[in-house]
């Protein structure tokens, strides 16, 4: 008599059913399986040897692929929306037992403004990083907003209003812009340190095209009264860097953060113009998605910068806001 078949295994005994679900999400919300294996620091293989776990287990066919496309199967997009439900839920339950324990690790994906992440935010990120040992963090450096599942990040810095209802927007601090030029454009004899905003028109000007193009209106910092110049830039540029770089060679007028001009003008490269003049300060802002559970270094992180990025731009001409979301 033979003895009984036992049921065959639907995975290796060593390989998580969530974690195959989350490989599963994270394929789907990046789009491949090369694309999801960058953002989980494995290799293709691991991932697709993954997916073929899962589909076997669950006998079903999650995902058609080709040499150039992926898309889901029927199943398979039944599959995503219950699997993204499940992760979810596992990973809260998890910080839920954990409490206080919950230390965060893993790789955190953040986006930052070019200059800002090369500059006044590397000291609140080296405090976050000091804080928590086991994070590492991907810090990328773009000025425009991310979107967040395709390209896998966890947040974003910000600088500029956000529209988007999708995102969380927490508020860390205002920057604070001015009028600056080199002092080689002010050696016509009819240019003044005491000159008003109607006397720039006649001079020549850079614009960034992320904030402003061919207007800029400047409000007076003590009785709040308004004037708009319009202009035709000579330069137009979509770098801070660039613009600071071409106002210091003297080729216009530029409305630049404060603190990236101070030293410049503590210097001589450039001079501030109508100082009682100020174009509206910008919002720096700390976005990322709507969830029902955010992990530990997300949360951490998002602790670590409204404590730490306040006090970094206030040093530095930046003004502080309360958190805001």
């Amino acid at each position: 008599m033979k003895a009984p078949r036992s049921p065959a295994q639907p995975a290796s005994a060593s390989t998580d059913r969530v974690e195959l679900m989350q490989t599963f999400v994270r394929i789907v919300e990046a789009g491949s399986l090369s694309a999801a294996a960058a953002q989980m620091g494995t290799t293709q293989p691991t991932v697709s040897r993954r997916l073929q776990m899962l589909e076997r287990s669950l006998g079903l066919r999650l995902l058609q692929r080709s040499t150039h496309a992926m898309k889901l199967t029927e199943d398979g997009e039944r599959c995503y929306g219950r699997a993204k439900e499940l992760v979810g839920s596992w990973s809260a339950f998890e910080a839920d037992l954990r409490g206080a324990r919950d230390e965060p690790e893993g790789t955190l994906r953040v986006v930052v403004p070019h200059a800002f992440g090369q500059q006044r935010l590397v000291g609140p990120l080296a405090a976050y990083l000091g804080r928590h040992p086991r994070v590492n963090v991907e810090w990328l450096l773009h000025d425009r907003t991310p979107d967040f599942i395709a390209d896998g990040i966890d947040c974003a810095i910000h600088v500029g209003e956000i529209s988007d209802p999708a995102v969380v927007a927490i508020r860390l601090a205002q920057v604070p812009r001015i009028v600056v030029a080199a002092p080689s454009l002010l050696a016509q004899p009819d240019m003044q340190p005491d000159m008003q905003p109607d006397a720039l028109a006649a001079l020549p000007w850079l614009s960034i095209r992320t904030f402003y193009r061919t207007e800029v209106t400047l409000t007076h910092a003590a009785s709040g009264e308004t004037r708009q110049l319009a202009f035709r830039p000579r330069v137009s540029t979509d770098s801070l860097y660039a613009l600071r770089s071409a106002a210091i060679l003297g080729l216009g007028v530029a409305v630049a953060s404060a603190w990236m001009v101070a030293d410049d003008i503590a210097l001589g490269r450039l001079v501030h113009l109508v100082p009682q003049w100020q174009a509206s300060p910008l919002p720096l802002q700390l976005i990322y998605p709507y969830a029902r559970f955010y992990p530990a270094k997300l949360r951490r992180f998002v602790e670590t910068m409204r404590e730490a990025v306040p006090r970094a731009m206030a040093a530095t001409g930046g003004a502080a806001a309360g958190p805001e979301e």
